[in-house]
């Protein structure tokens, strides 16, 4: 299987961004939704588990758009918050506590708040991301990417978006502060390369996938 062209299921930025760098290549154009007649309403996340979301974007916009459609759902995994926020994580502290959560930045301090008595190396955490390919014919494939970390101190660098700026990496930086090198070792980009990888192994060559080494 060729893709040509694909449209991404997200209204992120961020992520957006991010797969277009990681797809980058002359044969495969990567639409967003503002490219294609999909109301950001028609994209919503139903289920509790990160494969059921991406599969319930990406179905319900390969459907309108008639064109092959990536849905992605991905979360930040604390350990010493019994794994949360989860796949909740783009939504984490609404009700959380009687504070006004509202934007990334009110997220990390909140999960910086929670873990102030944690120390280091109990700061144990991963990103994990499900990714998932449907067709306007349904066809599914779906492919998960980890990324093992810690949660930092204190927010690190201005780059990414989300939770980047609080998640380190073993070698001390946080995923705001690599730059590109972060498509090559994030658990989006792991979870594309296998994505990519299922589809059709020869077919890619042209595109510079992630390997999938841990750091």
């Amino acid at each position: 299987m060729l893709l040509r062209e694909v449209v991404i299921a997200t209204g992120n930025q961020g992520k957006l961004n991010e797969y277009r760098k990681i797809l980058y290549g002359p044969e495969l154009r990567v639409l967003g939704l503002e490219d294609v007649p999909v109301a950001m309403s028609e994209v919503i996340e139903t289920g509790r588990s990160y494969v059921n979301n991406a599969i319930a974007k990406a179905v319900a916009v390969a459907k309108t758009a008639g064109i092959p459609a990536i849905g992605d759902d991905s979360g930040l995994e604390i350990d010493a918050l019994d794994g949360a926020p989860g796949p909740v994580s783009a939504r984490y502290g609404i009700n959380l506590r009687q504070k006004n959560v509202r934007s990334e930045r009110d997220r990390n301090e909140l999960i910086l708040d929670l873990m102030k008595s944690v120390p280091l190396p109990k700061r144990t955490a991963r990103f994990r991301a499900c990714v998932a390919l449907a067709m306007p014919g349904n066809i599914i494939i779906t492919r998960e990417g980890v990324c093992e970390g810690f949660i930092a101190e204190s927010p690190r660098g201005d780059d990414g978006f989300g939770y980047d700026p609080i998640f380190l990496i073993p070698d001390g930086r946080s995923m705001a502060q690599i730059g590109d090198l972060k498509n090559t070792i994030s658990h989006r980009g792991k979870a594309i390369a296998a994505l990519l990888t299922a589809i059709s192994p020869v077919s890619y060559t042209h595109l510079t996938l992630p390997t999938n080494r841990e750091v």
